[in-house]
């Protein structure tokens, strides 16, 4: 009897003794918890955030854009910048997808090239919203939404702009961007649709500057030197072409902006800059500040709400030119 009185005694205190322990640790623990932000619940979504490189300042504003947006959402964003290369975007989607992040925004280098990780991205549940460049996929149900400017329409507006400037009647130069990207495809088939009923307006040489400055000033110098008397307008892909393009012109002793009409597309502060100095005559908007679009169209698809997502959201963008720069160029962001 004593024995059994020991044993039951002994159990009891081994209980009493666990108790007390776990009064002392839980509140550490809770404190623990209020420290990374409440409860598993309250944990932030990660967003992995894929861009193309970071080779102007058009491309800095827009990563820039994304990435304070992220954080005004409360969201942990993780950044890959894919340096120009498909392949390294591509891995930093694979890489993402192994970390199981909440959902995965890509500025695609290329339309094409992305079935194959998509596809594992939607097998792990991880929705995907592709940001400022469009791709082309079989299953168009392997990304959420399209956010980003209408690229086609900017080839457009930069088309009936140089129209009505040369009266229908021009010879052209195209500093297209890099091969295979959505803009370039965009920005010339859509330049090619406007001018075809204009016949006295010919592209006389068009040729590949991967929207970089200093490789369009290269090119075109090549260009000047072959047709330099014919040419009577530029027009470039992005701002940094015409830029380029600018440098060129000038280094073969002729003024750009009067002897050469230069066109571009993007609106970034360096060619308003151009345009009040009279260098650049044009520039169509291309707006980066995407990242608060983004980040909405996040907000709802984390929350299941993707059924009222258009497929595609397009940024409203404007023509600029000489007679308004000046009135303009205090207000640019990027």
């Amino acid at each position: 009897m004593k024995n059994l009185l020991n044993t039951t005694f002994s159990r009891r205190a081994f209980v009493f003794s666990a108790l007390a322990l776990s009064a002392v640790l839980m509140p550490g623990c809770a404190n623990k918890d209020q420290a990374a932000g409440g409860d598993a619940g309250d944990k932030k979504p990660t967003i992995g955030f894929v861009q193309t490189g970071d080779l102007s300042d058009w491309r800095k504003a827009h990563t820039q854009s994304v990435k304070e947006a992220a954080e005004a959402a409360g969201y942990n964003l993780k950044f890959a910048d894919g340096q120009a290369k498909l392949e390294n975007q591509v891995k930093a989607v694979s890489s993402f997808i192994s970390q199981g992040v909440d959902a995965i925004i890509i500025a695609p280098l290329e339309v094409s090239g992305w079935d194959n990780v998509l596809e594992k991205a939607k097998k792990r549940n991880i929705p995907v919203l592709i940001l400022d460049r469009q791709v082309e996929v079989e299953d168009d149900s392997l990304y959420v939404t399209y956010i980003g400017a209408d690229t086609y329409n900017e080839g457009i507006l930069a088309a009936k702009w140089l129209v009505e400037k040369v009266d229908g009647k021009a010879k052209v130069v195209e500093l297209q961007g890099s091969q295979g990207a959505s803009p370039t495809i965009n920005r010339r088939d859509s330049f090619l649709e406007v001018i075809k009923d204009h016949p006295g307006i010919e592209i006389i040489a068009s040729q590949a500057a991967d929207y970089e400055l200093t490789k369009a000033k290269e090119v075109m110098e090549a260009i000047l030197k072959a047709k330099g008397d014919e040419i009577e307008v530029v027009y470039a892909h992005n701002d940094y072409m015409a830029l380029g393009a600018i440098q060129a012109i000038e280094e073969a002793g002729k003024k750009p902006g009067e002897d050469i009409i230069v066109l571009s597309i993007d609106g970034m502060k360096s060619a308003f800059e151009a345009m009040v100095a009279g260098k650049l005559n044009c520039t169509v908007e291309c707006n980066p500040l995407q990242g608060p679009k983004a980040m909405e169209a996040i907000g709802k698809i984390l929350a299941g709400e993707t059924d009222g997502i258009p497929k595609k959201q397009m940024v409203l963008d404007k023509v600029f030119d000489q007679s308004n720069a000046a009135e303009e160029i205090g207000s640019r962001k990027y």
